[in-house]
């Protein structure tokens, strides 16, 4: 597949919030891949908004059913635990709303760092009136991710076999790098079924192998690795059924982990690599570097061989 650079006007368009933008995407006959803010036949219509959302759902896909907050209910009253049954720690916020005839609820949000796969007994409640139940809403959030732990110096050797390939969305890119969890982000173009590497080593705590199109999940199948200075490496849009590493395996640098597939909401077959981390109650990308250069297309453009 060849690629063939946005136009103008495109690039103009680009600079309008992304909620507003809508732009065409095209393959010719030749495998050519072009995008244009003008309609063309058998062109598909790409929505940035779109785009941008999805990428934000993409973190709470990963760890959705797998914190949880139970009530455990006794003569004395209550008591709220909560479990964590990722391979990861996680921090979370306990908040209690709608609250009466309640004793030793607290007024501020209750915060602990959970270790991988533990529980903890958090808060124990009774009521002001024991002849009456007691009353509250709990609200609980929480963030994959140890924010106390600060990220250290490394050069990223590049996660894939092969090539040689080439960048084509960077940093802050106007397509779909531009919320939090994917400013720092990096798209490179190459076949489907390239062998994806571990660019450090880690414990793989989530993964999605089984993803064959579009949906459900806009990351398509990917592979996130914690690092051990809490930084985590996520790999998306994968090949399906290519994963060789699962949840709880600790996997060195340079081991073969994937093949690059075009899964989720994907512009064309390419890998989306990116470094997060937690910053308090909430994962976000961070800078991060190779340690070799990466020739890039025209920001926007997509390809393979």
């Amino acid at each position: 597949m060849l690629v063939r650079p946005l136009c103008a006007a495109l690039l103009l368009a680009l600079a309008t919030p992304a909620g507003a933008l809508t732009i065409y995407r095209h393959v010719d006959a030749s495998g050519v891949v072009a995008f244009s803010d003008r309609p063309a036949p058998g062109a598909h219509l790409v929505q940035l908004g779109e785009l941008a959302a999805a990428e934000q759902a993409r973190d709470s896909a990963e760890i959705q059913r797998s914190v949880h907050l139970d009530t455990l209910r006794h003569a004395g009253g209550h008591t709220l635990r909560v479990r964590n049954e990722l391979f990861a720690p996680v921090q979370i916020e306990l908040r209690l709303e709608d609250t009466d005839n309640l004793a030793g609820a607290p007024r501020q949000p209750v915060r602990w760092i959970l270790p991988p796969r533990s529980q903890i007994r958090l808060l124990t409640l009774a009521p002001r009136d024991p002849a009456q139940p007691p009353r509250y809403t709990p609200r609980l959030r929480y963030a994959l991710g140890d924010p106390r732990l600060l990220p250290k110096p490394h050069r990223y050797p590049l996660p894939w076999a092969g090539g040689p390939f080439r960048q084509s969305q960077g940093a802050n890119g106007t397509y779909s790098h531009f919320t939090p969890k994917g400013r720092y982000a990096v798209d490179i173009a190459m076949p489907e079924g390239t062998p994806i590497l571990a660019a450090r080593a880690g414990m793989v705590v989530a993964t999605l192998n089984d993803q064959a199109g579009a949906a459900p999940n806009p990351a398509g199948n990917f592979v996130r690795i914690l690092h051990d200075d809490g930084t985590m490496g996520v790999y998306l849009h994968l090949q399906q059924g290519s994963l060789q590493v699962a949840a709880g395996q600790r996997v060195r640098a340079g081991q073969r982990i994937a093949r690059s597939g075009n899964t989720g909401r994907s512009s064309g077959p390419h890998l989306h690599f990116v470094v997060q981390r937690n910053v308090g109650m909430a994962v976000e990308s961070i800078p991060f570097r190779f340690a070799q250069p990466v020739d890039s297309l025209p920001n926007f453009a997509v390809g393979g061989d």
